[in-house]
């Protein structure tokens, strides 16, 4: 601690691009600050920058320690902002990680409005449809369908979800619209996402259930969610995808929804996180509101 001072000059040094520009945010003179800076790499016996007359850059060592000094830094404004209820010091930056399609269309919006009511709070969204950012130390919640089998996430629940079978009109004018699960093998199919639920569309109608296996060999594929959805809107064939990301298109006209007698296995929405993580007050607020909206919009649903 007795270095906190040289290590916040040293983190505003790497965001801003300059020592002198650093150190005038923090009241320093270009002297002072750049003192300090040698003082903090001394003591760690490493270089973190290369310097130039035109600009400061990283070293890999430099990147390291940036990457550590900023979630220790973090972590003393959330402890320090944890002893205020006030609505003031819900602030700093909350990173997200969220499955593509689900992120542009839902969760994007939810964050802008979200920062309306906390302007102090900004939002970083990381889109993957992979299980990537599940335990990184950079997300503070992950944003997924189903719970993973991991028993060091808290898994809170936002929402309930299930997959629907949806296509384009202009394809069901083409091919005509399936009446049972039997007859999905005579149409064309998009698949999302990795072997599992994506290319094993399991139905069931009461004690009725049909397991289809989605022909690959024939199949569009992509790791995109997002892209499946355009390509089915674009009339490529049928998939399946969360109620979530396609109840607006469906509400629009632009997918139509199939065989909706039939049900898939439920894959409610959760908000995950480490058990070892401190949830900082624009955490807790942020799961707080999403709590709200999913409420609103499931009683929108357009299914």
């Amino acid at each position: 601690m007795d270095n906190l001072g040289d290590i916040r000059l040293f983190v505003e040094a790497a965001q801003l691009g300059g020592l002198s520009v650093a150190g005038r945010k923090l009241g320093l003179s270009p002297a002072a600050a750049s003192a300090r800076l040698l003082k903090l790499e001394a003591s760690l016996a490493t270089r973190l920058f290369e310097r130039t007359t035109r600009q400061l850059r990283l070293t890999d060592e430099g990147r390291l320690y940036l990457q550590h000094c900023r979630q220790a830094l973090q972590a003393l404004d959330d402890a320090r902002a944890a002893l205020s209820m006030e609505k003031k010091e819900i602030r700093g930056k909350i990173r997200l990680s969220a499955t593509s399609d689900f992120g542009r269309h839902v969760l994007s919006p939810w964050l802008d409005a979200f920062t309306e009511l906390y302007p102090q709070v900004v939002p970083a969204l990381l889109l993957s449809d992979s299980m990537s950012h599940l335990v990184s130390d950079d997300v503070d919640l992950v944003i997924r369908f189903g719970v993973p089998p991991d028993s060091s996430l808290i898994a809170r629940p936002l929402a309930t979800n299930h997959r629907v079978l949806c296509a384009a009109p202009s394809y069901l004018q083409r091919k005509g619209m399936p009446e049972h699960p039997e007859q999905l093998g005579e149409f064309d199919h998009i698949v999302a996402g990795p072997s599992g639920w994506s290319t094993e569309w399991r139905l069931h109608r009461g004690a009725e259930e049909v397991l289809f296996k989605v022909p690959l060999e024939a199949a569009r594929e992509t790791n995109d969610g997002a892209l499946a959805r355009q390509w089915a809107i674009e009339g490529h064939g049928i998939v399946l995808k969360s109620i979530w990301d396609v109840s607006a298109d469906l509400a629009a006209g632009r997918l139509r929804l199939l065989l909706p007698e039939w049900q898939s296995v439920e894959a409610p929405v959760h908000a995950l996180y480490p058990r070892s993580r401190y949830l900082a007050p624009r955490v807790r607020a942020l799961l707080d509101f999403l709590l709200e909206r999913f409420e609103q919009a499931s009683r929108k649903m357009a299914v």
